[in-house]
């Protein structure tokens, strides 16, 4: 007779951290119900008295998989203000927290391709964009991070206040599309030294794009 979740203890915890390393050894499409029953020791039909579905499950490893992402800014971002704190150059401390953002993003890609590959993909609108379970330790998501660097930029004066609207589109458009292409795509063949150094450069398109974005109205 298969085990219940009573039985097995936190059933749900068990069926997201064995998913969560699956994906990341093997990316999303390996993901799948039978197997992370299979692998905490119950029953397929368990499972369903956590998750509704596959694209539930998957839904909630991803959030814990952007929870890594946050806290990776979060690491970075605290870096580069302790290099240059709010209380010197704001403006220099503005660029490095947008900088920081989008250089952890970029690293979190690289170092585990696999949760990358589900974190950002598992979800069809932004309604783990401000999820506490895509919080880290630092308590935001990695959206609210971007929120946090790009409101610094309007604060500093580098990206106007007509600007600020969905300029989140527009910066993470720029640095996921760089992952992915060095993560997934023909990029992928760039050596350590040369993804870095264009990466870099990338997140600095984006900056100075946004802060150009006013010249570009009609």
């Amino acid at each position: 007779m298969a085990r219940s979740g009573y039985f097995h203890g936190d059933l749900r915890r068990a069926l997201l951290d064995a998913g969560f390393d699956v994906a990341r050894v093997s990316g999303p499409d390996a993901v799948s119900l039978r197997e992370l029953a299979r692998l905490v020791g119950v029953s397929p039909s368990a499972v369903y008295r956590h998750f509704e579905d596959r694209e539930q499950l998957v839904s909630a490893i991803a959030r814990r998989a952007q929870a890594l992402v946050a806290d990776a800014m979060e690491e970075r971002m605290s870096a580069a203000a302790s290099g240059c704190p709010p209380s010197g150059d704001r403006r220099r401390w503005a660029d490095g927290q947008l900088a920081a953002v989008g250089l952890a993003y970029m690293e979190s890609a690289w170092h585990e391709p696999g949760l990358f590959r589900l974190a950002f993909r598992a979800h069809r609108d932004l309604e783990s964009a401000h999820d506490p379970e895509a919080r880290g330790a630092c308590g935001r998501t990695p959206y609210e991070q971007l929120e946090r660097a790009l409101d610094a930029l309007e604060e500093v004066g580098e990206l106007a206040a007509a600007d600020r609207p969905g300029a989140e589109a527009l910066a993470w458009s720029a640095v996921h599309g760089f992952a992915t292409l060095t993560v997934d795509g023909p990029l992928r063949s760039l050596d350590v030294a040369t993804r870095s150094h264009l990466g870099a450069r990338v997140v600095e398109m984006a900056r100075l794009g946004l802060a150009q974005a006013g010249s570009l109205q009609p």
